[in-house]
């Protein structure tokens, strides 16, 4: 009986040691595999970083040495610059360049000098195209405009960034408009289609207010297979559209969309309607408003009184109830303006135009 007591204890205590070994195998075990799992998806994010870091400068890195004693020194790395364009395949869609969510505000001045020095690929008229790629879609930023010099300031410094990560082969416009007339912001955006394929043979044209600027860089300025509105959800508005058919601020169309419904009205003098008119007109051709998400298509304002010379349209509900019966007379096969003066700045090209004045 005493033996038997023996060797049970005897028989436990060898148990209990089993296991406590297998428990500390298991627990060593657990904690390497843990580490390298670290260590690995460290590795994973640090070859990501180094990847993406590496693509941005192959796109267009700008190292920047500033001294106390002596201006910004700027050099620019182009990895295919002088590169046969035939050599260059299509640009990755998305661009890989992208950021997303942006830090916007408007409380600290903004010099254009700045904003060229910040900018050394543009060419000559706020001309850009990649050079390590071909842009998928070459697209006219037209901006309709005038007295807004502070607002243009930091639409070029938030957008120029932006375009280029986008990969873009794009210019700005900016429709100037002459003299103290009413201001006519529709018939401005069909002078900038026409102007801008003076220049180039564009195929997307972006028509953007010069107050807003957009919040997130997946927010692509381009065009799709239907007609895009782009500042889907503005702070004025609490970040929600007003309406269904709401395609004000900034929207895109390609230049088979914007022929086919005869580009834009010329007979809205002032403040509001020609939006609602515009979405008549896609409506009436078969045509849907696209959008990207509320999240990516977030953009600020800047706030601002009201322009003198831009009062509320009393015509505006009048014509936007008979855009069907007028939109094949009145559009861009009516289109009838002066060139005043063309400044081809390197961050924009700025033409002044005269449009007229409203009928009597």
């Amino acid at each position: 009986m005493r033996d038997s007591a023996l060797n049970f204890s005897v028989l436990h205590k060898i148990c209990t040691l089993i296991v406590l070994l297998c428990f500390i195998h298991i627990s060593v075990t657990i904690f390497y595999y843990v580490k390298s799992f670290d260590l690995r998806s460290s590795f994973v994010q640090n070859q990501q970083s180094r990847s993406l870091k590496q693509s941005q400068l192959k796109f267009n890195t700008v190292f920047r040495e500033a001294r106390d004693d002596a201006p910004e020194k700027i050099v620019v790395f182009t990895s295919n610059a002088g590169k046969d364009p035939k050599e260059l395949g299509k640009c990755p869609d998305p661009s890989p360049l992208l950021l997303g969510p942006l830090r916007i505000e408007f409380s600290t001045p903004v010099s254009l000098d700045v904003v060229r020095a910040d900018n050394p690929n543009l060419r000559d008229g706020g001309r850009y195209w990649p050079s390590d790629c071909l842009a998928l879609r070459k697209v006219a930023i037209i901006i309709p405009f005038r007295n807004r010099d502070e607002h243009l300031k930091f639409w070029l410094y938030y957008l120029h960034p932006i375009l280029q990560r986008q990969q873009l082969d794009y210019g700005v416009y900016i429709i100037n408009q002459h003299g103290d007339e009413v201001f006519n912001r529709a018939k401005l955006l069909n002078v900038g289609y026409m102007e801008a394929l003076k220049d180039y043979d564009y195929d997307c044209f972006v028509f953007s207010d010069v107050d807003l600027i957009p919040m997130d860089d997946r927010n692509i300025y381009s065009c799709f297979s239907q007609p895009r509105h782009l500042s889907v959800s503005m702070d004025k508005f609490r970040f929600r559209l007003p309406y269904n058919q709401y395609f004000g601020g900034v929207s895109s169309m390609s230049k088979q969309q914007f022929l086919r419904i005869n580009g834009f009205p010329n007979n809205y003098w002032g403040w509001g309607g020609e939006d609602d008119d515009i979405y008549n007109r896609l409506s009436s051709k078969g045509m849907s408003i696209s959008r990207p998400s509320g999240a990516v298509g977030k953009c600020r304002m800047i706030r601002h009184d009201r322009d003198k010379q831009n009062e509320p349209n009393p015509q505006r509900f009048d014509r936007i109830a008979h855009t069907r019966e007028t939109m094949n007379r009145d559009g861009i096969n009516s289109l009838t303006y002066e060139v005043i003066r063309v400044e081809k700045d390197k961050l924009y090209t700025k033409i002044t135009v005269d449009v007229g004045k409203p009928s009597a």
